[in-house]
């Protein structure tokens, strides 16, 4: 099992900029759901958003360490319009 401060870890590593929240969806640590902020998704697609984050998470995806990631990314503009 991977902990939410360890996932927060390797999705920073490879966006460093980002603000991310983890969270526990189901308590058993391994279905999780992020919320990524990031000026790297500017002009990107959700799918190019969402591989940067998954290529972070890659080895614990692949051994189902993380077995399901519900995951939402935004930049810093669409998170403001978001989070009011």
């Amino acid at each position: 099992m991977v902990s939410l401060e360890q996932v927060k870890q390797m999705i920073q590593s490879q966006l460093p900029d980002a603000e991310v929240v983890v969270r526990d969806l189901t308590g058993g640590g391994d279905h999780l759901e992020a919320i990524v902020v990031s000026k790297e998704f500017e002009g990107k697609t959700r799918v190019k958003q969402h591989q940067l984050v998954y290529g972070a998470l890659n080895s614990q995806l692949q051994s189902e360490a993380i077995h399901a990631l519900a995951l939402k990314t935004f930049t810093p503009e669409t998170w403001a319009i978001a989070s009011k």
